[in-house]
């Protein structure tokens, strides 16, 4: 195996580990796409591990350093279309092969760094400015990979992967507590009487119930929005995407099904959800392929 499809390789371990249901899309698409999409996301996931990860004894500061090291030489190696970094390699070939602006990986490492400086985001903008960084750009990133018949398919990639992360936000409340993060505009959950405090004393109350609601109704309006967005992809990659926005999505509505506790327990899609999702979404695959 040659330097750039050990990093290929890489790249896929790092989406079958830690992204299994964005790993189980992938497999929807034509396997020539695969691995771009895996390059993809092994950029995404080792600036996430570096920032995130708890078991890290890493100060907040070593950690930005860290960060601001290894993002730099990719960027670098970005404007000179070469690599020699065990991720960088995969990336940067993907990102040649199908003219991928470099401005959205700078867009992710901004992001990647607010969240080791940012607790909190005042108002539903505030919150955008992070959210375009760390998930609108990767749908942006996508588009390119996938085919496409018209530029509005960037639009609606780009909503929808805002939709994804919102969603992430609402399940993972109470995990990113733990790491001294609010993604939920302050604003937002102000009017509904909750506070900041009320969230980290990890009690539901009818108050924080109604805020989830809100955000909820939020997530699937713009699931709404980017769903017609899926018919400009090329025909080979609808069922990937479609699939994607089905499980991502869905994340709200087992978030409904515990009854909003995401104190006490974690909203997760359900194996036989996403063996229904994946199942009709490789019929589909199959027909496009005869």
């Amino acid at each position: 195996m040659d330097e750039l499809q050990a990093s290929y390789a890489e790249c896929k371990r790092l989406n079958a580990l830690h992204g299994k249901t964005y790993y189980l899309a992938t497999l929807l698409l034509p396997k020539p796409k695969r691995q771009y999409v895996h390059a993809l996301y092994g950029f995404a996931r080792y600036a996430d591990e570096i920032v995130d990860d708890l078991e890290s004894e890493l100060s907040v500061q070593e950690k930005a350093d860290a960060l601001d090291i290894w993002g730099k030489k990719i960027l670098i190696d970005l404007k000179a279309g070469v690599s020699d970094d065990a991720i960088g390699r995969a990336l940067i070939d993907t990102v040649n092969k199908f003219q991928i602006p470099h401005a959205h990986f700078e867009a992710f490492l901004h992001s990647m760094t607010m969240d080791l400086t940012v607790q909190e985001y005042e108002t539903y903008d505030d919150l955008l400015e992070y959210v375009y960084g760390s998930a609108a750009v990767i749908g942006l990133e996508m588009v390119p990979v996938l085919g496409y018949s018209d530029i509005a398919a960037f639009e609606s990639a780009k909503k929808l992967g805002i939709a994804f992360q919102l969603a992430n936000f609402i399940r993972d409340v109470g995990e990113d507590l733990e790491r001294g993060r609010i993604y939920i505009p302050i604003q937002e959950l102000a009017q509904f009487g909750v506070s900041r405090e009320m969230l980290e004393a990890r009690v539901l109350t009818p108050q924080i119930i109604e805020a989830l609601k809100f955000q909820i109704a939020r997530v699937r309006q713009l699931q709404s929005e980017a769903a017609p967005g899926i018919a400009l992809l090329d025909a080979s990659s609808r069922p990937c995407i479609q699939a994607a926005s089905n499980l991502y999505c869905g994340i709200v509505d087992e978030v409904e099904k515990i009854g909003y506790d995401i104190f006490n327990k974690r909203a997760k899609t359900s194996a036989l959800r996403r063996l229904r999702v994946a199942s009709a979404a490789f019929l589909k695959r199959l027909v496009v392929s005869n």
